[in-house]
């Protein structure tokens, strides 16, 4: 499969009152399209600042990343998130609460006409499986299906790559597990690309295709699940790790 995304030599930084701190001094990554990628770390370890450089939120200090070959973000050019084709998911779900479901489904759609709108918009609550619930508001679903229109807002606008930041954080246990699997099964179904950020090794094991653990601003290994589960077993959980 060809790479869809690639992260080459990646410099992530803060200008702080004592100068410049280093999130991220050097990383490197490529993802297949198709693929589910999922880095792991601890809280504070940099990837979510990684997510949000490759949608445009960050400035990146040195290297780059390219989307399909072309460009994004180096430290002489920015391409405008909205002009990325990236898409994102966030631990709250960041639903407006005075619109119903199908009108935050279609929030990004606004420039498609009135009947395109709606097909996409029925098109994606049947994906989720939340047809039932388009004139319902977020405050009257359950934790799991709000999340569940997120993903249909997020990939209502058809994004070439999805950030998925902690989705599942705010959700208990078993429906975290659970509805990691339903989106994996849903991401598969549209064949689109995504690549997810969480402390929680379950999640990463019901979701990725490529696993990665974060430690120090470095990239420890970028691996199947079956070699991270073998890691697992020769040598224990990181100290950081997290199972609920």
């Amino acid at each position: 499969m060809p790479t869809l995304l690639a992260l080459e030599h990646l410099h992530l930084a803060y200008d702080t009152a004592r100068g410049l701190r280093t999130v991220i001094p050097d990383l490197n990554l490529q993802l297949e399209r198709g693929q589910i990628g999922c880095l792991l770390g601890a809280s504070g370890c940099g990837k979510s600042t990684v997510l949000r450089a490759i949608a445009g939120f960050e400035p990146v200090r040195g290297g780059r990343i390219l989307l399909e070959g072309r460009e994004l973000s180096s430290s002489q050019q920015q391409v405008a998130p909205e002009l990325r084709r990236v898409g994102m998911m966030f631990q709250d779900y960041a639903l407006f609460p005075h619109m119903s479901v199908a009108r935050n489904v279609g929030f990004g759609l606004r420039r498609a006409s009135p009947q395109e709108r709606e097909a996409r918009v029925a098109e994606l609550l049947a994906l989720v499986g939340l047809a039932h619930a388009r004139d319902s508001y977020p405050h009257e679903l359950s934790g799991g299906q709000q999340q569940r229109v997120a993903l249909a807002r997020a990939l209502a606008p058809a994004p070439e790559l999805l950030l998925l930041d902690e989705p599942f954080s705010n959700l208990d246990t078993d429906t975290r597990e659970h509805l990691a699997q339903e989106v994996r099964g849903i991401l598969q179904a549209t064949g689109h690309t995504a690549i997810l950020v969480t402390h929680n090794q379950a999640e990463a094991l019901a979701i990725a295709d490529r696993i990665g653990s974060l430690s120090g601003g470095q990239l420890q290994y970028w691996d199947s699940p079956a070699a991270f589960r073998q890691r697992l077993a020769e040598g224990g959980t990181p100290a950081w790790s997290e199972h609920q």
